[in-house]
């Protein structure tokens, strides 16, 4: 894939994982999308980067995604990559847990249920493009997954499937299915825990590199040795992982 002249839909792309990305392809002369829930992280977003488009979509809700794609279809035609990078994590225990059941329908529906929403209802337009792309952002707990988020581990386990079985559907297209697998990255959603965190912009570098070579899967950092460890040893992976904040 070239790495600029792209029109690209980012969502959560106005903190973390997301803004990386946004500013990656902003600053290799694309335009840029960005999807999120806070009007206050959009407003800034925008005043940092004037010409940033900017959608409030609450992903949670299948009716608001819906009428999102229409307005994205209708209002962005030169529209041909679709980056689903919005996620949320609670870490907790099914069984002390009380809210346990309103978590579930959360992260399932915004982990899952939304990109794989979004995808359908923009896949179709991105297909009439010479060059398209979808990106899914997974997560290394897609593959070894950790006790204290049983939830998020399977909602991007799913995901990581998803990609995989959408990349054979798209081969004869000219969409390209991307996975981009971070490690434990310094956002929002690990605020408060402790450990070896790499920056957004890490994993955003180590993106355009791979988007640039044509690498479908692409493991950041120390998710190669991690998924390498497991394809071998997957006990002692998943030990390697219980024992990480």
């Amino acid at each position: 894939m070239q790495l600029s002249n792209h029109n690209v839909l980012i969502t959560g792309g106005a903190s973390g994982i997301g803004w990386a990305l946004a500013q990656g392809f902003l600053k290799r002369g694309n335009q840029v999308i960005i999807v999120g829930r806070n009007q206050a992280k959009l407003d800034a977003a925008q005043a940092a980067f004037p010409n940033l488009i900017t959608y409030r979509c609450d992903l949670q809700d299948p009716a608001a995604v819906e009428a999102l794609s229409v307005q994205l279809i209708n209002g962005h035609p030169d529209l041909n990559v679709l980056i689903n990078n919005a996620g949320v994590q609670y870490a907790y225990q099914l069984l002390d847990e009380p809210h346990a059941v309103a978590r579930i329908a959360q992260e399932v529906r915004i982990n899952l249920g939304a990109p794989l929403q979004l995808t359908a209802l923009l896949l179709p337009h991105l297909a009439q493009h010479e060059e398209a792309a979808v990106v899914n952002v997974t997560s290394a707990l897609g593959v070894v997954p950790k006790s204290s988020v049983p939830v998020y581990s399977p909602t991007k386990a799913a995901l990581r499937s998803f990609t995989q079985t959408l990349r054979i559907q798209l081969a004869a297209t000219s969409v390209r299915v991307f996975e981009l697998i971070p490690p434990f990255v310094d956002t929002d959603l690990t605020a408060g825990r402790e450990g070896d965190k790499v920056a957004p912009e890490v994993v955003a570098e180590a993106f355009f590199e791979g988007f640039a070579n044509d690498k479908v899967e692409i493991r950041v950092g120390k998710v190669k040795l991690l998924l390498g460890l497991h394809r071998w040893l997957p006990a002692m992976a998943r030990q390697i992982i219980e024992k990480k904040p």
